[in-house]
């Protein structure tokens, strides 16, 4: 068992140095994760460390998934087949861009409920969860035979409040389901944070990218003995939409690094292998003014690619930790080329309107309310007001939660943004008009005091000043498909469904990038990609090899409009544009 004696780690009696790096089982498929573990291990690193998604694991209330690409357990075995320990970080609260900060959605359907505190219905729900996740994880303890070296107790909680009583439920939930292993804190360096983030006993941590000198001297204010560790040592950045792509030099990089190797401190870097926000799962953040929605790949510039390819920083860095720790390199695994299988015309069409009945069971109220109201966590939601009387005017959403396009009788009127004031011309309507105002709701908040209250939709609607009611309301959180039904027309409406084929006999990863299309959402087999939005940074979407079989179906959903053709590209080079200026790193990741 890992223990600490004086200023250093000791596993099994003998003095131990963690050198891990964050790679997320849910990030990745399956197939791959041996791949990207064994990349991990012939870098230099002995160790692997995973944050633990909630929302995926408990979708709906008292519904546990730890199947597939939520199988922990077997990403755990797979990494002590290779030979690495593994750090688990439960949360219940991860951040890491991920929606919500891996909190469910559900949630928020609960009036007055309070997130990340003492509150006794959300420890309720956290001890529900821990009571399905922590004993599959028990077994798995290095001391019984496992690999998991050390557990973390919730995630940056400095950065968020100081109910210390809160702290120790986490504790307690994690110690009755069967931890006994290690447990610690981790939290910016800031001394505000390093307080309220943490509880006497707890072996505490720090998180910075940068300056490990000056982090760990505000660590040893607080913590005087114990080992030195950077639980997260950023060596990159995630981007936002309408960003630049962020791209921290490997120079920089390797600068930083050597730092905290010359302290004799432990580290984990933050990301080894980034992966994919798939589907639904970009976060965002809020600065206090403006929404920030995060792009659907998490490549984070990290040492690998999003698709698993080595970097030059990769390779720096497999030199400087392999020569610290006076190992010799290992082999590297194949990195596996990216295929172009060309153009891919989109030759069916399923308009979204027409298909409305076939993908929802509408719902009517006085008011429109929030998706989370009718156990909708994704997607969109579409409000439908019947307009009786002699109007004209402007519309306007209070409460938008994140982006509305308005239509009158089926035609287009107008664009509704969260971060922009304003209204949608509806011009003279008719008596019987059918106002239809379509909802996406873009990614949770992970970060701050603006989570307790993103929910997605609209809280009402209005006329000028003129509140509307009595609603028709259409959850869409396509989840399946199947119930579409396609046209061979070549063109159809925004919002529409687009489809096509395509063949991939040697099923290679390939990168799809939509020239011609401005936002929406892709499927390759089924299996939803994520999201696109031409403003970018991120200008194609990736498709790992595993999606993909001899003859392949892609769907997609496209919000806005098409600039040209239906058709999109596969392409074997992923772009996401630009290379920004490396931002110095403090607060969250």
């Amino acid at each position: 068992m890992l223990s600490v004696q004086g200023d250093d780690f000791y596993l099994d009696g003998r003095p131990f140095k963690i050198y891990s790096g964050a790679m997320h089982y849910f990030r990745t498929l399956p197939k791959q994760w041996e791949d990207r573990l064994r990349k991990l291990k012939a870098c230099g690193f002995n160790c692997v460390e995973t944050y633990v998604c909630w929302n995926l694991h408990e979708q709906y209330k008292g519904k546990f998934d730890f199947s597939g690409m939520l199988d922990i357990a077997r990403f755990l075995k797979t990494a002590q087949e290779i030979g690495l320990y593994a750090i688990v970080r439960p949360g219940p609260y991860i951040c890491s861009e991920w929606e919500f900060g891996g909190l469910p959605a559900w949630l928020l359907a609960e009036d007055g409920l309070r997130l990340r505190c003492s509150e006794p219905r959300y420890l309720a729900h956290v001890r529900d969860f821990f009571a399905a996740l922590i004993p599959l994880l028990a077994p798995l303890q290095h001391h019984k035979g496992g690999n998991i070296i050390a557990v973390q107790v919730e995630n940056e909680y400095g950065s968020y409040g100081n109910d210390h009583d809160y702290l120790s439920a986490v504790e307690g939930f994690l110690r009755e389901n069967g931890i006994e292993t290690l447990l610690f804190t981790s939290d910016g360096g800031d001394s505000n944070m390093l307080s309220g983030g943490t509880l006497p006993h707890l072996l505490k941590t720090a998180n910075f990218g940068s300056g490990a000198k000056h982090n760990f001297a505000a660590l040893r204010k607080l913590q005087p003995t114990g080992p030195l560790m950077c639980a997260e040592f950023w060596n990159g950045w995630f981007d936002h939409y309408g960003e630049i792509h962020h791209v921290r030099p490997t120079r920089h990089f390797a600068l930083s690094f050597k730092e905290v190797l010359s302290t004799g401190a432990n580290l984990n870097v933050y990301m080894f292998h980034g992966g994919t926000n798939f589907g639904y799962m970009g976060g965002a953040n809020h600065s206090g003014k403006a929404y920030q929605p995060t792009v659907t790949s998490y490549d984070y510039d990290a040492l690998l690619t999003e698709w698993g390819g080595y970097t030059k920083k990769y390779h720096v860095t497999r030199k400087l930790l392999c020569a610290h720790r006076g190992i010799t390199t290992e082999s590297l695994p194949p990195e596996g080329e990216p295929h172009a299988y060309g153009s891919v015309a989109l030759t069916k069409t399923a308009g979204l309107f027409a298909n409305l009945t076939a993908l929802s069971a509408p719902h009517t109220g006085i008011t429109p309310e929030y998706m989370e109201k009718f156990g909708q966590n994704y997607g969109l939601i579409l409000y439908r007001h019947i307009l009786h009387g002699d109007y004209s005017g402007k519309l306007f959403i209070d409460g938008l939660h994140d982006r509305a396009w308005v239509f009158v009788d089926g035609e287009y009127k107008g664009l509704l943004w969260r971060n922009n004031w304003g209204g949608a011309s509806l011009g003279s309507l008719r008596d019987g008009a059918v106002i239809d105002v379509l909802v996406e709701g873009m990614g949770r908040v992970n970060y701050g005091p603006k989570m307790t209250t993103d929910r997605k939709g609209a809280a009402q609607i209005r006329i000028g000043n003129q509140l509307l009611y009595h609603w028709e309301i259409f959850p869409l959180p396509l989840e399946s498909l199947d119930a579409l039904t396609f046209t061979d027309k070549s063109a159809a409406n925004a919002p529409a469904f687009y489809q096509g084929s395509f063949r991939a006999e040697d099923k290679a990863d390939t990168f799809v990038k939509l020239g011609g299309f401005t936002k929406g959402y892709v499927w390759v087999n089924g299996f939803h990609l994520g999201r696109y939005w031409a403003i970018g940074p991120q200008q194609t979407l990736y498709l790992p090899a595993p999606l993909l079989r001899e003859e392949n179906i892609i769907t997609v959903l496209e919000l806005e409009k098409l600039s040209s053709a239906a058709h999109l590209e596969l392409t074997d080079k992923a772009d996401l544009r630009g290379k920004g200026l490396f931002r110095r790193l403090f607060g969250t990741k």
